[in-house]
C-alpha cells in the first residue's frame, strides 16, 4: 500500500513519458522505423543505421560508410476495462465497472553508425527500452494504482568486428538512467509520495551474425539484465490505526517524512534470428525472443523510518515468469526508391495471475504491424511505420488464488504507435 512519485530528470528524453502496455511485461522491443514496421522481427536482417541497436554483428556486413537515423514514435494507449470486483476481506469486497486513463506519448530515438575501420565498425543508439504508465482515478484501482510509471532511457556504444565474408561479432554497453512515478492511496488509511531516481547503471549486450550461404543469415543477440534502484525521499501518512488495530484510531494520521529506494529489474533477453533473401525483392525474417522476467521476483519499497518500514515495507509478490515472443516480418523493396513492410508477432506476458494488479494488467498479445521507407535522394530516405498491438482478454476467476483479491475481466487493452523518420548516409 504505498504512493510514490519520483522526480524529473533533465535528459533529452525527460519529456518522454514511456508507456509499454502494448509489450510484454515492460520493456520496449520497438526503436525505429524499421522496428515498428517488423514488430521487431529485424534481428538477422537488420540493415539501416539502426543495426548497431539490434544486432551490432551485422554492421560489418552492410554497405560502407556513415549512416545516421533520427526518428519518432508517438503511442497512444486507449482505456483499460475492467469489470469485477475486489475483496477486502473474506465475505467483503468493492464493486468495481471502471476504466484506466488514455495515455499518449511522444519517444525520439537516435542511432549512428561509422564508417568501417579495417574489420571494425562503431555504432551509438539513444532508445527508451523500457518504461511503465497506468492510471487509475475510482476506487478499489487507486489502492494500489492511482499512478504508476517507469521511465527509461539508454545510451548503448557498439562495435562489430569481421571474423571473415560469412562471420561477425558484435558487443556494446548499455549506460542506463530511470526514474518513474506510482501514486497509491486509500482516503484515511495511508497515503504516500516518494521522489528519487537511479545512478548510472551499466549492462552489456553481445551478438554474432553468420552466413552460411548467400541468401541466408542466422543471428544470436543477447542483452544484460540490469537492476535499476530507485532512490530518494518518501513522504505521507498513515492511519494510527495500522498499527494498533483499534478502530478509534483510525482517524488519527502519523505524518512522515523519509529516505526511501526500490529496486526492479530490467531483464535479459535473448533473440535467435533467421533470415532468408528469398529474391532480389523480398526478404523474410523470423525471430524467437525469449525474455528472462523470472529474475522479477518482488517489488519491494524499502524506508529508512523504521515505523514506516513496519508498516508499509512489506514486500510485494510479483513471481514473474520467463516469457516468449513469436516474430515474422516480410520486407520487399518495390523499386529502387521504395521499400515496403510487414509483420505478424505473438507476445506472451510474464505476469502470473496469482500477481496481477492493476498497475500491470498485462495479458498475451497479438500484434500486426506495417510500413515503408522511401528514398527522396541517393543519400536520404523518409519512413513512416504503424503497429497495432492487441491485447487478449485477462480474466481473474477466484479471486483467492489472487495476492490483490482481485475477481474480474480486464478488456480493451492494447496500443497504436506512428513512427516517423529520417535517415541519412554520409
Amino acid at each position: 500500500m504505498k504512493r510514490i512519485v519520483m522526480k524529473k530528470i533533465n535528459l533529452l528524453l525527460s519529456t518522454a513519458l514511456i508507456s509499454t502496455l502494448y509489450a510484454a511485461g515492460y520493456k520496449i522491443p520497438e526503436q525505429s522505423i524499421k522496428s515498428v514496421a517488423l514488430s521487431a522481427a529485424y534481428i538477422a536482417g537488420a540493415d539501416e543505421a539502426d543495426t548497431t541497436y539490434f544486432n551490432p554483428a551485422n554492421m560489418s556486413f552492410i554497405d560502407d560508410g556513415s549512416k545516421s537515423e533520427l526518428a519518432f514514435t508517438y503511442i497512444h494507449l486507449p482505456k483499460v476495462k475492467f469489470n469485477g470486483r475486489v475483496y477486502t476481506s473474506p465475505n467483503s469486497f468493492v464493486s468495481s465497472s471502471s476504466k484506466s486513463k488514455r495515455e499518449d506519448f511522444l519517444l525520439p530515438h537516435f542511432h549512428y553508425i561509422s564508417p568501417k575501420i579495417s574489420n571494425f565498425r562503431f555504432g551509438l543508439s539513444l532508445v527508451t527500452p523500457a518504461g511503465l504508465s497506468k492510471r487509475w482515478e475510482s476506487e478499489p484501482q487507486i489502492y494500489s494504482a492511482k499512478k504508476f510509471l517507469l521511465r527509461v532511457v539508454e545510451i548503448n556504444p557498439t562495435i562489430s568486428y569481421l571474423v571473415n565474408d560469412k562471420l561477425s561479432v558484435g558487443a556494446g554497453v548499455r549506460f542506463i538512467y530511470s526514474e518513474g512515478e506510482v501514486k497509491i492511496e486509500r482516503d484515511g488509511l495511508y497515503k504516500q509520495d516518494m521522489e528519487g531516481d537511479t545512478d548510472i547503471k551499466i549492462g552489456y549486450n553481445l551478438a554474432i551474425s553468420y552466413k552460411p550461404y548467400n541468401p541466408i543469415t542466422l543471428a544470436i543477440t543477447y542483452r544484460s539484465k540490469v537492476d535499476l534502484k530507485e532512490k530518494g525521499d518518501a513522504k505521507g501518512y498513515i492511519s494510527r490505526y495500522l498499527i494498533t488495530k483499534n478502530l478509534a484510531d483510525y482517524s488519527t494520521k502519523i505524518n512522515f517524512n523519509s529516505s526511501a529506494n526500490v529496486t526492479v529489474p530490467l531483464p535479459a533477453a535473448i533473440n535467435l534470428a533467421f533470415a532468408l533473401q528469398l529474391n532480389k525483392s523480398i526478404k523474410a525474417e523470423a525471430v524467437f525472443e525469449r525474455t528472462f522476467w523470472k529474475s522479477y521476483k518482488e517489488l519491494d519499497f524499502n524506508f529508512n523510518d523504521p515505523l514506516i518500514e513496519a508498516t508499509l515495507g512489506k514486500p510485494k509478490d510479483k513471481n514473474w515468469k520467463d516469457s516468449n515472443s513469436f516474430r515474422f516480418g516480410l520486407t520487399h523493396k518495390s523499386s529502387s526508391e521504395l521499400t515496403t513492410m510487414a509483420a505478424i508477432v505473438y507476445d506472451q506476458t510474464p505476469v502470473p495471475s496469482k500477481t496481477l494488479g492493476f498497475e500491470l494488467p498485462d495479458s498475451d498479445a497479438m500484434l500486426f504491424s506495417l510500413g515503408t521507407l522511401y528514398n527522396i535522394k541517393e543519400n536520404l530516405k523518409i519512413g513512416v511505420a504503424y503497429l497495432y498491438s492487441h491485447k487478449l482478454k485477462r480474466r481473474i476467476d477466484d479471486a483467492t488464488q489472487n495476492i490483490n483479491k482481485i475477481f474480474g475481466t480486464f478488456s480493451g487493452s492494447g496500443a497504436h504507435l506512428v513512427n516517423l523518420s529520417l535517415n541519412y548516409r554520409f
